[in-house]
């Protein structure tokens, strides 16, 4: 078992008790777990193991994954189902561009736009990196049940939809 510290302490507040009453102890120890969260996400980069580990960076896994399941598209579809601005997404292609594994074509009914498409290249990378990941997924909850993955990543799933909606839709203070 790992040394404890304040990051995997039963009081993940960072000094508040586990008695202390209220609903602020709660979220403090949320937002405390979710700060450790991404410092051991980037520490990893969450990258799998063995010879794939960390060898795909967030951002180029985030659009492969997209251009995989969604097909291909323009900057600007791309850009908008990331919730990211285009200028974001135009710089972090043209490495995947460049190394083959995105490529750009015409797009079928207007010759004269672009659109960016998964590479065979670039899908084999990606399911070699998925892969990797999911190994990884598995050695870190080896000891859960079947039913504590399937909560944990319905939580993550409606956490992170959460977080994006509130970038969206920004409320407006009076």
């Amino acid at each position: 078992m790992p040394p404890q510290d304040m990051t995997t302490t039963a009081s993940p507040s960072g000094g508040a008790t586990p008695d202390s009453p209220g609903p602020d102890h709660l979220l403090d120890a949320l937002q405390h777990q979710v700060a450790v969260f991404a410092r051991r996400a980037e520490q990893t980069r969450l990258g799998g193991v063995g010879q794939v580990r960390n060898s795909m960076d967030r951002a180029a896994y985030l659009l492969l994954n997209r251009l995989d399941r969604e097909g291909p598209m323009g900057v600007k579809a791309l850009a908008a189902g990331m919730g990211i601005d285009s200028s974001t997404v135009t710089r972090q292609v043209a490495p995947l561009v460049d190394t083959g594994l995105v490529k750009r074509t015409s797009h079928p009914e207007d010759g004269r736009a672009v659109v960016l498409q998964l590479s065979p290249r670039g899908q084999a990378r990606l399911d070699e990196v998925r892969a990797s990941r999911r190994e990884l997924m598995s050695q870190v909850t080896q000891e859960w049940t079947a039913e504590e993955r399937d909560t944990f990543c319905t939580l993550l799933t409606r956490f992170n939809a959460s977080l994006a909606a509130r970038q969206t839709h920004q409320p407006t203070t009076n």
